[in-house]
């Protein structure tokens, strides 16, 4: 089968429009939340968000008439995948075009426009709803607005499996080119589920942080004082190629792919298996693809959401598959989500790019606000502060309702 290598990043978050931009922000603990601005919160038990600043589609999608079909996530798909295309400097032929594929996981999809049209629907009749309802709300509409601003003619879907969405993405893509049906995928994740209904629905499920004073404390994974994840939005994609292929245009590589795992806890619709069983499964699954032994991992980026129950049972998925390797402090374990907020269907797309930027500068990003450790994690979740450390091997997790569970390995290159 074919190594696959991860040859260009893009990153549009609530820590910054570009790779450097988010990348500076995370490692310095810097949060992205702050109070809710794209819709009026006031009356909400949460009024508090990670939301993606200054962005202007304009800069990234050239026609008016696009705009106009787009949902937000597909704007912010869109930006992501045209920086990324950049980043990796890659000039794509007509035979490229036609083995590289799309894959962009989204959870939600344009929920805006959901209630938009609906409250247009009562109020005015079936006659006013535009035109671009549908385009601008279904999912798989990012990975199509995608392929046709970049002519990418290979296969084209949407992975939607909530909060695992775009972990999935990546793993589906990984399996396209080691495979040999793929050389080139575009994939990554997006969301845009910051309005009314996404917050008053997770709110209704007392999902959310109610830190409403304190925007910048509100995200804090594993931490005694945690009360809830807070929503975020933006995009991630990475690009994918076969070894041979990257090798032969001389593509910077960040790191290759190396496991998939993935499973499910058939268990609940939002609570995790007992002692985390399912995503100790996905993460055994992917050290096996990835031929590892557990404690060959240097870094773990965890879901860990700041959800009292979910930090904890992921902890101990964790220390029930790595053991010594994790309680003596040798496997490190962070939360990106503390200063990102929690992206949802992007989520794991955002995540895995932190690690590939981990790995390349050898440096770990903190879990913030991490002041007072729960007692019941027995985990080094290197808080408050970056470290330095060269990075081998890496892996990512992404777990979302109805008990789906993925797990990511990356690797460091090496011919």
């Amino acid at each position: 089968m074919e190594r696959v290598v991860i040859t260009g990043i893009g990153l549009v978050t609530p820590n910054g429009i570009g790779n450097e931009a988010t990348w500076r922000s995370v490692l310095d603990g810097q949060t992205g939340v702050t109070p809710i601005s794209l819709f009026d919160a006031t009356t909400f038990t949460t009024r508090i968000a990670a939301e993606v600043k200054g962005f202007k589609p304009e800069e990234f999608i050239p026609k008016k008439t696009k705009i106009r079909e787009m949902g937000r996530y597909a704007q912010l798909a869109c930006a992501a995948s045209s920086l990324c295309m950049k980043d990796a400097a890659i000039e794509l032929t007509d035979e490229d075009r036609e083995r590289c594929g799309t894959i962009i996981g989204v959870g939600i999809g344009g929920l805006e426009y959901l209630y938009q049209y609906s409250v247009q629907l009562r109020e005015k009749g079936p006659e006013k709803v535009s035109p671009y309802f549908i385009p601008n709300v279904i999912a798989n509409l990012a990975a199509g607005q995608v392929a046709m601003a970049l002519g990418l003619r290979g296969t084209s879907y949407c992975t939607t499996s909530a909060c695992s969405s775009s972990a999935h993405a990546i793993g589906e893509a990984f399996e396209w080119i080691r495979r040999g049906r793929s050389d080139i995928m575009l994939v990554g994740g997006a969301e845009a589920a910051i309005t009314g209904l996404g917050i008053g629905g997770f709110g209704a499920m007392f999902a959310l942080s109610r830190r409403n004073d304190e925007p910048h404390r509100a995200s804090r994974p594993w931490d005694k004082e945690r009360d809830g994840f807070v929503c975020g939005e933006g995009a991630a994609t990475l690009l994918l190629e076969s070894l041979p292929h990257a090798l032969a245009r001389g593509a910077k590589i960040y790191g290759e792919v190396t496991g998939y795992g993935a499973t499910c806890d058939a268990y609940h619709i939002t609570k995790p298996s007992p002692d985390g069983e399912g995503a100790k499964r996905a993460m055994r699954d992917a050290l096996a693809d990835a031929k590892l032994d557990a404690s060959r991992i240097d870094y773990l980026n965890a879901h860990a959401t700041s959800t009292p129950a979910g930090d904890v049972e992921e902890a101990r998925a964790i220390e029930g598959l790595f053991g010594d390797h994790a309680r003596s402090g040798k496997l490190w374990v962070s939360s990106t989500k503390s200063v990102m907020g929690h992206l949802l269907g992007g989520a794991g797309a955002a995540e895995a790019a932190m690690c590939l930027l981990a790995m390349r500068d050898g440096k770990v990003p903190p879990t913030a606000n991490l002041e007072a450790q729960d007692p019941e994690v027995h985990l080094d979740c290197v808080p408050l502060a970056a470290r330095d450390r060269e990075l081998h091997h890496v892996m990512s997790n992404s777990f979302g309702f109805g008990g789906t569970n993925v797990t990511l390995v990356f690797s460091r290159f090496e011919r």
